[in-house]
């Protein structure tokens, strides 16, 4: 499917970004984002109430992680971030292993924010999202997910993907928010 703009203009959508899974996906189809242009693509379709970010921060290395300048700066350009710190453990082979995600504050967010929607856009193909599509289908709002079955296996899990009302394959997106020439007056945020 290709994004062919059929948001009502008046329409009041929210754009909640899993921003590894996001990040993973611009990868896997080889380039990088330009948060600014994708704000500025669905602002241009219809009222956008807000941009949440979600990422996790691994903690000592909070200040150096290359995360932290596009967290800053999408702080100060429109988006609403929220972040925590990841867990650290050390696995049974004694090596360090990071953990974290941000569903369960995603959901929360769709959840609380659902009856101010008429639709909301959901970056990230992980399955574990489809229930919470689902409960907020069950509360009048369309939703769109936003992953690519481009890539070999693809990003978006098959239920997530039969649970929403679009599907937006991110490849499709690539020529309206890809990082670039045209988008040099904003920092290259990688992630």
């Amino acid at each position: 499917m290709t994004f062919d703009g059929t948001f009502n203009p008046a329409a009041k959508i929210a754009l909640f970004i899993d921003g590894e899974n996001l990040h993973l996906t611009a990868k896997a189809l080889g380039f990088d984002l330009d948060y600014r242009k994708l704000l500025e693509e669905f602002q241009g379709r219809a009222t956008v109430l807000r941009a949440f970010y979600y990422t996790t921060i691994v903690a000592d290395q909070e200040q150096q992680s290359s995360i932290r300048p596009l967290v800053d700066w999408l702080d100060y350009n429109g988006f609403t971030v929220i972040s925590k710190s990841a867990k650290e453990h050390v696995d049974t082979s004694g090596r360090r292993k990071v953990r974290g995600n941000m569903h369960v504050e995603l959901a929360v967010d769709a959840m609380a924010l659902a009856k101010q929607l008429d639709e909301m856009v959901l970056f990230s193909g992980n399955g574990d999202f489809q229930p919470v599509v689902e409960a907020v289908q069950r509360r009048g709002v369309r939703v769109t997910v936003v992953s690519t079955i481009a890539t070999s296996p693809a990003m978006a899990a098959d239920e997530l993907r039969r649970q929403a009302d679009s599907f937006v394959d991110l490849v499709d997106l690539r020529s309206k928010c890809a990082w670039g020439p045209s988008s040099l007056r904003t920092p290259n945020p990688q992630r």
